[in-house]
Protein backbone atom coordinates (compact mmCIF):
# COMPACT_ATOMS: atom_id res chain seq x y z
CA UNK A 1 0.00 0.00 0.00
CA UNK A 2 1.36 3.05 -0.91
CA UNK A 3 2.50 5.77 1.55
CA UNK A 4 -0.25 8.48 0.94
CA UNK A 5 -3.23 6.61 0.98
CA UNK A 6 -4.99 5.75 4.43
CA UNK A 7 -8.11 4.01 4.52
CA UNK A 8 -10.86 4.45 7.06
CA UNK A 9 -13.36 1.61 8.50
CA UNK A 10 -16.25 2.55 10.34
CA UNK A 11 -17.94 -0.52 12.56
CA UNK A 12 -21.55 1.11 12.98
CA UNK A 13 -24.47 -0.62 13.96
CA UNK A 14 -25.99 -0.89 10.67
CA UNK A 15 -23.36 -0.84 8.15
CA UNK A 16 -19.22 -1.11 7.93
CA UNK A 17 -17.72 1.05 5.49
CA UNK A 18 -14.16 0.69 4.85
CA UNK A 19 -13.26 3.99 2.70
CA UNK A 20 -9.69 4.46 0.77
CA UNK A 21 -8.13 8.09 0.56
CA UNK A 22 -5.33 10.24 -0.50
CA UNK A 23 -4.62 13.98 -0.39
CA UNK A 24 -4.43 15.62 -3.60
CA UNK A 25 -1.92 18.01 -4.57
CA UNK A 26 -3.92 20.99 -3.29
CA UNK A 27 -4.58 19.52 0.12
CA UNK A 28 -7.70 17.99 -0.24
CA UNK A 29 -8.80 14.41 0.76
CA UNK A 30 -9.61 12.21 -2.79
CA UNK A 31 -11.72 9.24 -1.99
CA UNK A 32 -10.34 6.10 -4.47
CA UNK A 33 -12.63 3.89 -3.16
CA UNK A 34 -15.41 3.12 -0.92
CA UNK A 35 -16.95 -0.74 0.65
CA UNK A 36 -20.12 -1.22 2.45
CA UNK A 37 -21.54 -4.10 4.14
CA UNK A 38 -24.48 -4.63 6.17
CA UNK A 39 -22.90 -4.82 10.31
CA UNK A 40 -24.61 -7.96 11.55
CA UNK A 41 -22.48 -8.31 14.54
CA UNK A 42 -23.04 -4.89 15.96
CA UNK A 43 -25.10 -3.97 18.93
CA UNK A 44 -25.30 0.24 19.60
CA UNK A 45 -21.83 0.71 18.64
CA UNK A 46 -20.38 -2.76 20.44
CA UNK A 47 -18.84 -5.79 19.10
CA UNK A 48 -21.16 -8.77 20.32
CA UNK A 49 -20.47 -11.11 17.46
CA UNK A 50 -17.02 -11.36 16.30
CA UNK A 51 -17.22 -14.23 13.88
CA UNK A 52 -19.88 -11.86 11.59
CA UNK A 53 -18.38 -8.68 12.44
CA UNK A 54 -15.04 -10.07 10.62
CA UNK A 55 -16.94 -11.54 7.69
CA UNK A 56 -18.70 -8.08 7.41
CA UNK A 57 -15.36 -6.25 7.34
CA UNK A 58 -14.04 -8.46 4.58
CA UNK A 59 -16.87 -7.98 2.44
CA UNK A 60 -16.88 -3.81 3.49
CA UNK A 61 -12.79 -4.17 2.73
CA UNK A 62 -12.97 -6.39 -0.92
CA UNK A 63 -15.37 -4.06 -1.88
CA UNK A 64 -13.21 -1.17 -1.35
CA UNK A 65 -10.24 -3.02 -2.77
CA UNK A 66 -12.34 -3.79 -5.98
CA UNK A 67 -13.20 -0.24 -6.51
CA UNK A 68 -9.76 1.62 -5.95
CA UNK A 69 -7.84 -1.72 -7.71
CA UNK A 70 -5.56 -1.43 -4.42
CA UNK A 71 -4.57 -3.79 -1.60
CA UNK A 72 -5.69 -2.49 1.96
CA UNK A 73 -3.25 -3.54 4.70
CA UNK A 74 -3.76 -1.04 7.84
CA UNK A 75 -6.55 0.58 8.63
CA UNK A 76 -7.86 3.93 10.94
CA UNK A 77 -11.09 2.73 13.28
CA UNK A 78 -13.19 4.55 14.61
CA UNK A 79 -14.29 3.39 18.47
CA UNK A 80 -17.79 4.58 19.58
CA UNK A 81 -20.85 2.48 21.65
CA UNK A 82 -22.72 2.96 24.78
CA UNK A 83 -19.78 2.31 26.83
CA UNK A 84 -18.06 5.72 26.20
CA UNK A 85 -18.06 8.23 28.51
CA UNK A 86 -16.02 11.40 29.36
CA UNK A 87 -14.98 13.35 32.34
CA UNK A 88 -13.39 16.86 33.58
CA UNK A 89 -10.38 16.65 35.09
CA UNK A 90 -7.40 19.04 36.04
CA UNK A 91 -3.67 18.11 36.91
CA UNK A 92 -0.55 19.84 37.81
CA UNK A 93 3.04 18.98 37.58
CA UNK A 94 5.99 21.01 39.81
CA UNK A 95 9.28 21.47 37.70
CA UNK A 96 12.41 21.08 38.84
CA UNK A 97 14.19 23.93 36.82
CA UNK A 98 12.20 26.75 36.51
CA UNK A 99 15.11 28.39 34.65
CA UNK A 100 14.87 26.57 31.70
CA UNK A 101 11.70 26.90 29.48
CA UNK A 102 8.49 24.33 29.08
CA UNK A 103 9.16 21.97 26.49
CA UNK A 104 6.95 19.05 24.85
CA UNK A 105 8.65 16.38 27.26
CA UNK A 106 6.81 18.37 30.43
CA UNK A 107 3.49 18.26 28.90
CA UNK A 108 3.99 14.69 28.24
CA UNK A 109 4.44 14.02 31.69
CA UNK A 110 1.72 16.05 32.38
CA UNK A 111 -0.63 13.87 29.91
CA UNK A 112 1.14 10.41 30.94
CA UNK A 113 0.04 11.52 35.13
CA UNK A 114 -3.24 12.03 33.40
CA UNK A 115 -2.97 8.18 31.71
CA UNK A 116 -2.56 6.97 35.61
CA UNK A 117 -5.79 7.67 37.14
CA UNK A 118 -7.59 5.40 38.72
CA UNK A 119 -10.68 3.91 36.71
CA UNK A 120 -13.46 2.15 37.17
CA UNK A 121 -12.72 -1.85 36.55
CA UNK A 122 -12.58 -3.02 33.27
CA UNK A 123 -12.12 1.18 31.83
CA UNK A 124 -9.48 2.30 29.92
CA UNK A 125 -8.72 5.54 28.92
CA UNK A 126 -8.86 6.35 25.17
CA UNK A 127 -8.23 10.11 25.12
CA UNK A 128 -6.23 12.58 26.92
CA UNK A 129 -7.58 16.14 25.01
CA UNK A 130 -5.55 19.08 27.03
CA UNK A 131 -8.49 22.08 27.34
CA UNK A 132 -6.03 25.17 28.94
CA UNK A 133 -3.49 25.44 30.96
CA UNK A 134 -1.83 27.19 33.42
CA UNK A 135 1.30 28.38 34.45
CA UNK A 136 2.33 29.36 37.89
CA UNK A 137 -1.21 30.41 38.27
CA UNK A 138 -1.76 32.76 34.93
CA UNK A 139 -4.77 31.07 33.57
CA UNK A 140 -5.81 30.63 29.92
CA UNK A 141 -2.63 29.77 28.09
CA UNK A 142 -3.66 27.60 25.24
CA UNK A 143 0.37 26.99 24.47
CA UNK A 144 2.64 26.66 27.29
CA UNK A 145 5.62 25.38 25.18
CA UNK A 146 8.38 28.19 25.20
CA UNK A 147 6.85 29.63 28.74
CA UNK A 148 8.79 30.11 31.64
CA UNK A 149 7.18 28.65 34.80
CA UNK A 150 7.77 26.32 37.65
CA UNK A 151 4.12 25.20 38.16
CA UNK A 152 2.66 23.37 34.85
CA UNK A 153 -1.31 22.98 35.31
CA UNK A 154 -3.88 21.97 33.15
CA UNK A 155 -7.93 20.66 32.51
CA UNK A 156 -8.47 17.93 30.87
CA UNK A 157 -11.34 16.08 29.04
CA UNK A 158 -10.87 12.46 29.12
CA UNK A 159 -12.56 9.98 27.47
CA UNK A 160 -13.21 6.49 28.95
CA UNK A 161 -14.03 3.27 27.48
CA UNK A 162 -14.51 -0.51 28.22
CA UNK A 163 -11.43 -2.09 27.60
CA UNK A 164 -12.80 -5.46 26.37
CA UNK A 165 -15.02 -3.63 24.08
CA UNK A 166 -12.06 -1.74 22.12
CA UNK A 167 -9.63 -5.53 22.57
CA UNK A 168 -13.05 -6.82 20.96
CA UNK A 169 -12.75 -4.39 18.08
CA UNK A 170 -9.12 -4.84 17.62
CA UNK A 171 -9.78 -8.37 17.43
CA UNK A 172 -11.51 -8.41 14.68
CA UNK A 173 -9.79 -6.48 12.34
CA UNK A 174 -6.77 -8.34 13.08
CA UNK A 175 -8.72 -12.11 12.21
CA UNK A 176 -9.84 -10.29 9.01
CA UNK A 177 -6.15 -10.07 8.18
CA UNK A 178 -5.87 -6.16 8.90
CA UNK A 179 -3.25 -4.08 10.48
CA UNK A 180 -4.93 -1.90 13.08
CA UNK A 181 -2.73 1.77 12.63
CA UNK A 182 -4.88 3.58 14.66
CA UNK A 183 -8.31 4.07 17.08
CA UNK A 184 -9.93 7.52 16.58
CA UNK A 185 -13.48 8.06 18.64
CA UNK A 186 -16.09 8.12 16.47
CA UNK A 187 -17.19 11.65 17.48
CA UNK A 188 -14.07 12.94 17.08
CA UNK A 189 -13.65 11.52 13.37
CA UNK A 190 -17.07 13.00 12.88
CA UNK A 191 -16.57 16.38 13.81
CA UNK A 192 -13.36 16.77 11.40
CA UNK A 193 -15.06 15.66 8.36
CA UNK A 194 -18.34 17.98 9.14
CA UNK A 195 -17.35 21.00 11.09
CA UNK A 196 -15.08 24.27 9.87
CA UNK A 197 -12.28 25.84 12.04
CA UNK A 198 -14.69 28.76 12.17
CA UNK A 199 -17.82 26.76 13.74
CA UNK A 200 -15.48 25.35 16.18
CA UNK A 201 -14.17 28.66 17.50
CA UNK A 202 -17.63 30.06 17.76
CA UNK A 203 -18.80 26.75 19.71
CA UNK A 204 -20.97 24.20 18.19
CA UNK A 205 -22.56 20.69 18.89
CA UNK A 206 -22.53 18.18 16.65
CA UNK A 207 -24.51 15.40 16.45
CA UNK A 208 -24.36 12.42 14.78
CA UNK A 209 -27.59 10.10 14.34
CA UNK A 210 -25.71 6.52 13.75
CA UNK A 211 -28.09 3.37 13.81
CA UNK A 212 -27.71 1.98 17.10
CA UNK A 213 -26.15 5.24 19.21
CA UNK A 214 -25.99 9.21 18.62
CA UNK A 215 -22.58 10.20 19.38
CA UNK A 216 -22.65 14.25 20.79
CA UNK A 217 -19.15 16.41 20.12
CA UNK A 218 -19.10 19.78 21.76
CA UNK A 219 -16.44 22.50 20.80
CA UNK A 220 -15.62 25.93 21.57
CA UNK A 221 -12.69 28.62 21.21
CA UNK A 222 -11.48 25.41 18.65
CA UNK A 223 -11.26 22.95 21.45
CA UNK A 224 -13.29 19.82 22.27
CA UNK A 225 -15.27 20.33 25.65
CA UNK A 226 -17.82 17.82 25.79
CA UNK A 227 -18.46 14.34 24.37
CA UNK A 228 -21.06 11.63 25.22
CA UNK A 229 -22.41 8.76 23.63
CA UNK A 230 -26.47 8.68 23.45
CA UNK A 231 -27.29 4.71 23.26
CA UNK A 232 -30.49 5.30 20.58
CA UNK A 233 -30.17 5.82 17.34
CA UNK A 234 -32.14 5.23 13.85
CA UNK A 235 -32.34 1.71 14.96
CA UNK A 236 -35.30 2.21 17.73
CA UNK A 237 -37.01 4.26 15.52
CA UNK A 238 -37.54 1.44 13.23
CA UNK A 239 -38.17 -0.62 15.94
CA UNK A 240 -41.07 1.45 17.09
CA UNK A 241 -42.76 1.67 13.52
CA UNK A 242 -42.17 -2.50 13.71
CA UNK A 243 -44.25 -2.79 16.94
CA UNK A 244 -46.82 0.41 16.61
CA UNK A 245 -47.70 -0.99 12.71
CA UNK A 246 -46.99 -4.36 13.41
CA UNK A 247 -44.35 -5.06 10.43
CA UNK A 248 -41.81 -6.70 9.50
CA UNK A 249 -38.56 -4.74 10.28
CA UNK A 250 -37.18 -4.66 6.49
CA UNK A 251 -41.21 -2.83 5.84
CA UNK A 252 -40.28 -0.71 8.77
CA UNK A 253 -37.18 0.87 7.64
CA UNK A 254 -38.05 1.33 4.32
CA UNK A 255 -41.49 3.14 5.40
CA UNK A 256 -38.84 5.11 7.51
CA UNK A 257 -36.83 6.32 5.24
CA UNK A 258 -39.26 6.59 1.83
CA UNK A 259 -42.50 8.26 3.75
CA UNK A 260 -41.15 9.16 7.61
CA UNK A 261 -41.13 12.75 8.94
CA UNK A 262 -40.16 13.69 12.36
CA UNK A 263 -42.96 16.36 12.03
CA UNK A 264 -46.52 14.85 12.63
CA UNK A 265 -48.71 18.18 11.76
CA UNK A 266 -47.87 18.14 7.84
CA UNK A 267 -49.71 14.97 6.91
CA UNK A 268 -53.18 14.70 6.18
CA UNK A 269 -55.48 11.94 7.66
CA UNK A 270 -56.11 10.36 4.53
CA UNK A 271 -52.31 9.95 3.10
CA UNK A 272 -52.56 5.74 3.22
CA UNK A 273 -49.50 3.54 2.46
CA UNK A 274 -50.30 0.16 1.32
CA UNK A 275 -48.03 -2.57 2.58
CA UNK A 276 -48.22 -5.98 1.49
CA UNK A 277 -49.21 -8.87 3.63
CA UNK A 278 -47.19 -11.77 4.46
CA UNK A 279 -47.44 -15.14 2.38
CA UNK A 280 -50.84 -14.86 1.13
CA UNK A 281 -52.29 -12.66 4.19
CA UNK A 282 -54.51 -9.16 3.74
CA UNK A 283 -52.53 -5.97 2.87
CA UNK A 284 -52.08 -3.81 5.70
CA UNK A 285 -52.97 -0.04 5.33
CA UNK A 286 -51.34 2.46 7.34
CA UNK A 287 -51.76 6.14 7.67
CA UNK A 288 -48.77 8.35 7.31
CA UNK A 289 -50.25 10.58 10.09
CA UNK A 290 -49.28 7.79 12.59
CA UNK A 291 -46.03 6.75 10.95
CA UNK A 292 -44.82 10.44 11.56
CA UNK A 293 -46.59 10.22 15.66
CA UNK A 294 -44.81 7.32 15.92
CA UNK A 295 -40.90 8.83 14.80
CA UNK A 296 -41.71 11.73 15.82
CA UNK A 297 -42.13 10.71 20.31
CA UNK A 298 -38.94 8.82 19.44
CA UNK A 299 -37.00 11.89 17.96
CA UNK A 300 -37.99 14.16 20.70
CA UNK A 301 -36.85 11.35 22.86
CA UNK A 302 -33.62 11.24 21.50
CA UNK A 303 -33.23 14.87 21.03
CA UNK A 304 -34.16 15.71 24.41
CA UNK A 305 -31.21 13.35 25.99
CA UNK A 306 -29.02 15.04 23.54
CA UNK A 307 -29.73 18.68 25.10
CA UNK A 308 -29.66 17.51 28.93
CA UNK A 309 -25.61 16.92 27.80
CA UNK A 310 -25.45 20.28 26.00
CA UNK A 311 -26.85 21.90 29.25
CA UNK A 312 -25.04 19.58 31.39
CA UNK A 313 -21.85 21.53 29.28
CA UNK A 314 -23.44 24.66 30.86
CA UNK A 315 -23.95 26.20 27.34
CA UNK A 316 -26.75 28.58 28.66
CA UNK A 317 -23.69 31.03 30.45
CA UNK A 318 -21.79 33.83 28.78
CA UNK A 319 -18.78 31.92 28.27
CA UNK A 320 -19.73 29.06 26.82
CA UNK A 321 -22.15 29.68 24.77
CA UNK A 322 -22.48 28.18 21.64
CA UNK A 323 -22.82 30.91 18.35
CA UNK A 324 -22.53 28.39 15.60
CA UNK A 325 -25.75 26.11 17.02
CA UNK A 326 -26.14 22.45 15.90
CA UNK A 327 -24.88 20.17 13.22
CA UNK A 328 -26.54 17.16 12.61
CA UNK A 329 -25.02 14.20 10.61
CA UNK A 330 -24.89 10.28 10.44
CA UNK A 331 -27.66 8.31 8.37
CA UNK A 332 -30.48 9.45 10.75
CA UNK A 333 -29.93 13.22 10.09
CA UNK A 334 -31.90 12.20 6.58
CA UNK A 335 -34.87 12.13 8.50
CA UNK A 336 -37.84 14.88 7.02
CA UNK A 337 -37.64 17.87 8.61
CA UNK A 338 -35.69 16.55 11.48
CA UNK A 339 -33.85 20.47 11.42
CA UNK A 340 -36.91 22.02 12.01
CA UNK A 341 -37.89 19.91 14.96
CA UNK A 342 -33.93 20.50 16.77
CA UNK A 343 -34.40 24.26 16.31
CA UNK A 344 -38.05 24.24 17.91
CA UNK A 345 -36.75 21.77 20.88
CA UNK A 346 -33.25 23.41 21.36
CA UNK A 347 -33.90 26.56 20.32
CA UNK A 348 -30.36 26.88 18.49
CA UNK A 349 -29.57 27.27 14.99
CA UNK A 350 -29.08 23.88 13.05
CA UNK A 351 -27.67 22.72 10.09
CA UNK A 352 -27.31 19.52 8.43
CA UNK A 353 -23.36 18.23 8.34
CA UNK A 354 -22.20 16.81 5.21
CA UNK A 355 -18.42 15.68 5.06
CA UNK A 356 -17.49 17.51 1.27
CA UNK A 357 -15.64 20.28 4.15
CA UNK A 358 -11.88 18.65 3.27
CA UNK A 359 -13.14 16.85 0.06
CA UNK A 360 -11.63 17.71 -3.63
CA UNK A 361 -14.53 18.91 -6.16
CA UNK A 362 -15.02 16.43 -8.15
CA UNK A 363 -16.32 13.98 -4.80
CA UNK A 364 -19.35 11.42 -5.43
CA UNK A 365 -22.50 13.09 -4.54
CA UNK A 366 -22.76 9.26 -3.10
CA UNK A 367 -19.62 10.12 -0.77
CA UNK A 368 -20.72 13.66 0.67
CA UNK A 369 -24.02 12.05 2.15
CA UNK A 370 -23.66 12.72 5.94
CA UNK A 371 -24.13 8.78 5.96
CA UNK A 372 -20.52 9.09 5.26
CA UNK A 373 -19.25 11.31 7.71
CA UNK A 374 -17.14 9.19 10.44
CA UNK A 375 -15.79 7.17 7.46
CA UNK A 376 -14.27 10.05 6.19
CA UNK A 377 -13.49 11.50 9.27
CA UNK A 378 -11.26 7.92 9.79
CA UNK A 379 -9.52 8.64 6.61
CA UNK A 380 -8.34 12.05 7.69
CA UNK A 381 -6.84 11.20 10.78
CA UNK A 382 -5.54 8.03 8.82
CA UNK A 383 -3.60 11.08 6.28
CA UNK A 384 -2.49 12.92 9.68
CA UNK A 385 -0.85 9.89 10.98
CA UNK A 386 0.58 8.49 7.63
CA UNK A 387 2.24 12.87 7.56
CA UNK A 388 3.43 12.21 11.32
CA UNK A 389 5.05 9.18 10.80
CA UNK A 390 6.89 10.47 7.36
CA UNK A 391 7.91 13.74 9.44
CA UNK A 392 9.44 11.66 12.47
CA UNK A 393 11.30 9.13 9.60
CA UNK A 394 13.13 12.02 8.19
CA UNK A 395 14.00 13.95 11.08
CA UNK A 396 15.42 10.46 12.07
CA UNK A 397 17.39 9.93 9.08
CA UNK A 398 18.70 13.51 9.45
CA UNK A 399 20.03 13.02 13.01
CA UNK A 400 21.54 9.88 11.37
CA UNK A 401 23.56 11.76 8.91
CA UNK A 402 24.59 14.14 10.66
CA UNK A 403 25.31 12.13 13.84
CA UNK A 404 28.01 10.41 11.28
CA UNK A 405 29.70 13.31 10.01
CA UNK A 406 29.79 15.49 13.02
CA UNK A 407 30.89 12.82 15.28
CA UNK A 408 33.51 14.33 17.20
CA UNK A 409 31.90 18.22 16.53
CA UNK A 410 28.51 18.45 17.73
CA UNK A 411 27.06 22.41 16.48
CA UNK A 412 24.69 23.56 19.00
CA UNK A 413 23.01 25.65 15.65
CA UNK A 414 22.04 22.48 13.92
CA UNK A 415 20.84 20.78 17.26
CA UNK A 416 18.47 23.47 16.98
CA UNK A 417 17.58 23.14 13.47
CA UNK A 418 16.66 19.91 13.78
CA UNK A 419 14.23 19.89 16.60
CA UNK A 420 10.97 21.35 14.83
CA UNK A 421 10.50 18.62 12.52
CA UNK A 422 9.54 15.70 15.22
CA UNK A 423 6.40 16.88 16.26
CA UNK A 424 4.67 15.48 19.06
CA UNK A 425 2.73 12.06 18.77
CA UNK A 426 -1.06 11.78 19.94
CA UNK A 427 -2.13 10.36 22.75
CA UNK A 428 -3.90 7.99 20.37
CA UNK A 429 -0.89 6.94 18.65
CA UNK A 430 -0.05 5.14 21.87
CA UNK A 431 -3.24 4.10 22.57
CA UNK A 432 -2.92 2.24 19.46
CA UNK A 433 0.37 1.22 20.05
CA UNK A 434 -0.64 -0.46 23.12
CA UNK A 435 -3.58 -2.22 22.22
CA UNK A 436 -1.45 -3.90 19.33
CA UNK A 437 1.14 -5.26 21.87
CA UNK A 438 -1.61 -6.67 23.51
CA UNK A 439 -3.30 -8.14 20.52
CA UNK A 440 0.33 -9.71 19.67
CA UNK A 441 1.02 -11.16 23.41
CA UNK A 442 -2.30 -12.86 22.83
CA UNK A 443 -1.22 -15.11 20.32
Amino acid sequence: MENNIAVGLDIGTTKIVAMIGRKNEYGKVEILGIGKSKSLGVHRGVVNNITQTIQSIQLAVQEAETAAATKIEGVTVGIAGQHIRSLQHSDYITRANSDQVIDEEDIDRLINQVHKLVMLPGEEIIHVLPQEYKVDGQAEIKEPVGMYGGRLEANFHVVVGQVSSIRNVGRCIQSAGLKLEGVTLEPLASSNAVLSQEEKEAGVALIDIGGGTTDLAIFRDGIIRHTAVIPFGGNVITEDIKEGCSIIEKQAELLKIKFGSAWPGENKDNEIVSIPGLRGREPKEITLKNLSKIIHARVVEIIEQVYVEIKNYGHEEQKKKLIAGIVLTGGGSQLKHLKQLVEFITGMDTRIGFPNEHLAGNSDDEITSPLFATAVGLVMDGLKRNERKKAESIAEEIENIEGEEENENKDEKEVIEKQPIKERRSFLDKLGERLKDFLDNIE
